[in-house]
């Protein structure tokens, strides 16, 4: 066989049949492609060259052919977002976790035991502490000091108590801020407290102060642009504050004899109430303190063992206005008004009823 074949070999002309090859032989294709390749070189030296060349550029771990960078583009654009997509970023969490609930494996641990609490649909209950509950054993001791003092003396501490009273029971109903209704029910209570001195302390005061502001709240709320619904919620939560505020000139109406003995049981009923103690156990503590308390007054002012009567009662409704301000929107701030205000203000009613029985 010559090279004749390879020598005249024309890249455009009909190649010659190879009669070594039949036609339709399988290994033909191969064969004919083998000699194309090998034809279009005249030095077999530069093929093995190019041989060499050809698969260094392939097995090269540092050289990429141009298939291998399209398939790479396409996966990292696999998993790219899309356009306008903004991932989400983590609520900022404050500073302090003091409020927080204990962790927990079921939903975010992040949250407040009163937010978990209306998620699930139940009422937040969280008693104030011992913090405010120290507040109002304050508040309680001043009232009985300056009840001892005189009706112009107690009218100080008592300002305080129902300008706290209706502040804290709009933000405990979640209404905040509230100026007119907080104002509106302050007003009341000053009114109530100017009628108790001008009628010498006539309990009739305080029932005719409550009419006319009952009526005031309704016309404030028929004034409003609000929807239906928002307008019942505020003038019921007008209506209620102007009467917690109210009601608490009962102290002021009170003999002072009483006022002293049922201040000084709340103070103690309340303290005795945020003992970390199991909560049947905590209220029947807190009456027997607030029993005994009374009596103690009660030898320091004349009414002996009727103190212990007069104390177990004023403690009673204490522990219902400490109950009602411990759910619903509990915050630090409801804690220190609504926590400090409410267990003296429930009892004012109890103060005046039983200090007139027994005195």
């Amino acid at each position: 066989m010559t090279n004749q074949p390879y020598d005249g070999y024309d890249p455009y002309g009909q190649q010659p049949q190879t009669p070594q090859t039949p036609q339709g032989w399988p290994g033909q294709g191969h064969q004919q492609g083998y000699q194309q390749g090998y034809q279009g070189y005249d030095d077999p030296y530069a093929a093995q060259q190019y041989t060499q060349q050809w698969q260094g550029q392939t097995w090269e771990t540092q050289t990429q052919s141009p298939v291998s960078a399209q398939v790479t583009a396409a996966e990292e654009t696999a998993y790219l977002p899309p356009q306008g997509y903004e991932p989400p970023v983590p609520a900022p969490t404050p500073a302090s976790a003091a409020e927080y609930g204990p962790a927990t494996v079921a939903g975010n641990a992040r949250i407040t035991d009163a937010q978990r609490a209306r998620a699930e649909g139940r009422s937040p209950i969280i008693e104030p502490g011992m913090q405010p509950a120290a507040l109002t054993a304050l508040l309680g001791l001043l009232l009985a000091g300056a009840a001892a003092v005189g009706t112009y003396a107690l009218l100080v501490p008592l300002v305080v108590l129902q300008a706290v009273t209706a502040a804290g029971w709009f933000r405990l109903n979640g209404m905040w801020p509230a100026r007119q209704g907080i104002a509106l029910g302050f007003a009341g209570a000053l009114a109530a407290d100017a009628a108790l001195l001008a009628s010498d302390r006539s309990p009739s005061a305080i029932l005719g102060t409550l009419g006319v502001w009952v009526l005031l709240a309704l016309v404030l709320q028929l004034r409003s642009h609000a929807d239906p619904d928002e307008r019942m919620y505020g003038l019921m939560a007008t209506v209620a504050a102007s009467a917690l505020a109210i009601v608490a000139g009962g102290y002021l109406a009170a003999e002072p004899d009483a006022v002293t003995v049922g201040a000084i049981a709340v103070a103690v009923a309340v303290l005795a109430r945020a003992l970390p103690l199991p909560t049947p156990a905590s209220v029947v503590v807190a009456l027997l303190a607030a029993a005994g308390g009374g009596v103690a007054a009660g030898s320091m002012t004349g009414l002996g063992t009727s103190g212990a009567l007069l104390g177990a009662g004023a403690a009673a409704c204490a522990l219902i206005g400490h109950r009602v301000a411990s759910y619903d929107y509990p915050s630090r701030f409801v804690h220190f008004t609504a926590g400090v205000a409410l267990p003296l203000s429930a009892a004012a009613p109890v103060v005046y009823v039983l200090g007139r029985a027994l005195v």
